[in-house]
């Protein structure tokens, strides 16, 4: 997974409300344990090794880091069809339903003891009422939200559209995939190509449109193409975008941003380099709500 502190970001955010002083301990990370039937494991654990949660005013610093233990399919199949091939030469006429299923789960209970855990780690900032994820995926922000929570953290979805208090916005080509996507994302991006501050990437462009009931994807020296969609009704949901020193690709319904390149920061204590990342961050999201509310709320 992309970092915070490190190489391209990927970033979502959030409105945090929560008690003084988190208690990350009390949800901290456990080992699956060899033999353990446990297969998932989710916890804290601090961003450096032995580093305080706590690294400012209001400020928490912390990974979540997630294992799964998950058999290989392939191994579990082929084990399943050696236990098979032993029932029939032992003298059985055949194998029926539910004696397979004791041979794959024997299989696969088998295989899990030569299995070790596969580890994600998502790196996290909860900076005053503002909660900075290191991810995009889903999937993976669900399991970190429900974390939080157990520690009495609740975060809720943080974009434009939410903090004006705009009511919702119908659209057929926009599904709304979390409470806090909208089209008015969509209707952003759209606005932005062309405009002086935020520039569509020329060379090395992405873009995800929506037209006809199709979704489509450029990319590359895209702009003809782009342009060309745009005047045929597409709606855009997502763009690669270059700011200053700085390219990204914004989702349009989320408001999150991917592979985001930041001007090289000079070596220092990972706590100075997450200041100046984070403020960086914080600058850009600024810049592209202002943005926002010149072009979609004016």
């Amino acid at each position: 997974m992309m970092g915070l502190t490190s190489g391209s970001l990927a970033v979502s955010r959030f409105t945090a409300a929560y008690r003084p002083d988190p208690d990350f301990e009390s949800a901290e990370f456990r080992e699956i344990l060899p033999g353990s039937e446990v297969r998932e494991s989710i916890g804290f654990v601090p961003f450096e090794i032995d580093a305080p949660y706590e690294v400012g005013t209001r400020r928490w610093a912390f990974r979540i880091r997630i294992d799964r233990l998950r058999p290989d399919p392939t191994t579990v199949k082929e084990r399943f069809k050696q236990l098979v091939a032993t029932e029939l030469a032992s003298g059985a006429r055949f194998v029926g339903p539910r004696k397979k299923k004791e041979l794959r789960a024997l299989a696969e209970d088998e295989i899990l003891t030569r299995t070790s855990p596969r580890s994600k780690i998502l790196e996290a900032v909860l900076d005053g009422e503002t909660l900075y994820l290191g991810t995009t995926a889903r999937s993976v922000i669900g399991l970190a939200l429900q974390q939080l929570r157990k520690i009495g953290i609740d975060a809720r979805y943080k974009n434009p559209w939410i903090d004006a208090g705009l009511p919702e916005l119908a659209s057929d080509a926009v599904l709304a995939k979390d409470p806090g996507d909208s089209a008015y994302g969509c209707q952003f991006l759209k606005a932005l190509v062309g405009d002086a501050d935020f520039l569509v990437e020329p060379e090395a462009g992405r873009a995800r449109l929506a037209v006809a009931g199709a979704r489509i994807a450029l990319s590359g020296e895209m702009l003809g193409d782009l342009h060309e969609y745009l005047e045929r009704g597409a709606d855009v949901l997502s763009l690669k975008l270059a700011h200053g020193a700085s390219s990204f690709t914004l989702d349009g319904p989320s408001f999150r941003l991917s592979g985001l390149k930041l001007p090289p920061e000079p070596a220092g204590h990972w706590t100075e380099l997450l200041d100046a990342r984070l403020a960086a961050i914080a600058e850009l999201y600024e810049t592209l709500e202002t943005k926002f509310r010149q072009l979609i709320q004016a």
